[in-house]
């Protein structure tokens, strides 16, 4: 019989669902436009470029929520790697993941309630969290107000290097995201972690 332990509560469920759907719209539409002069593109460009800008804007107020209530509930505390021995904690989990699950051995740090993430997890997800997804926000409205670019920077368009910025930053959060869709499988079950994030509960 599993063990089953409750993990998240509401409101994260409901904005981990809203931010992957945003993300997820960000993106088709995010290639058809850096893509649209190209062939073929997935969205008309003036409908994908409208359909980005609602849903970037929606992002950054999702993001902002995220923000706020991790600070109003504690649970930014959940993203900090917990020392000591963090490194060693990190390689011990890289090490599972590359090899150990394949080889069936049990999951060297389970969540609990104290720690929802184990070591690796935390220093990725704060990256991610609180460095990444800031850039893709606060590069994406700079465009919404493009006055707040430098002019020029070493001769170029002031807006260049936030376009690039934004770009990599954007990448870099797809890349993410199919990583964690292929980790959200490594539960007890294939589903069970998908499970989780719609129920709350953890099953061991």
């Amino acid at each position: 019989m599993s063990h089953r332990i409750y993990l998240l509560p509401p409101w994260l469920r409901l904005w981990h669902w809203t931010n992957a759907a945003l993300i997820i719209v960000l993106a088709v539409t995010g290639a058809s436009l850096h893509f649209a002069g190209e062939g073929g593109y997935l969205v008309p460009f003036s409908l994908a470029a409208k359909i980005h800008d609602i849903a970037g804007v929606a992002l950054a107020c999702a993001y902002g929520f995220f923000v706020l209530a991790n600070i109003v509930t504690g649970n930014w505390w959940q993203y900090v790697p917990k020392p000591p021995g963090v490194l060693a904690r990190c390689l011990t989990q890289a090490r599972f993941y590359a090899f150990g699950i394949f080889r069936g051995e049990p999951h060297p740090y389970p969540p609990t309630v104290e720690a929802n993430f184990n070591a690796l997890q935390a220093v990725v997800y704060w990256f991610i969290m609180y460095l990444v997804v800031p850039t893709v926000v606060v590069t994406g409205l700079i465009f919404f107000y493009p006055e707040l670019a430098p002019t020029k920077i070493y001769g170029l368009d002031g807006l260049l290097p936030v376009a690039m910025l934004h770009y990599i930053a954007g990448a870099v959060v797809i890349l993410f995201m199919v990583a964690h869709i292929y980790l959200g499988t490594t539960g007890v079950r294939p589903t069970s972690l998908f499970k989780m994030m719609i129920t709350g509960w953890h099953e061991e």
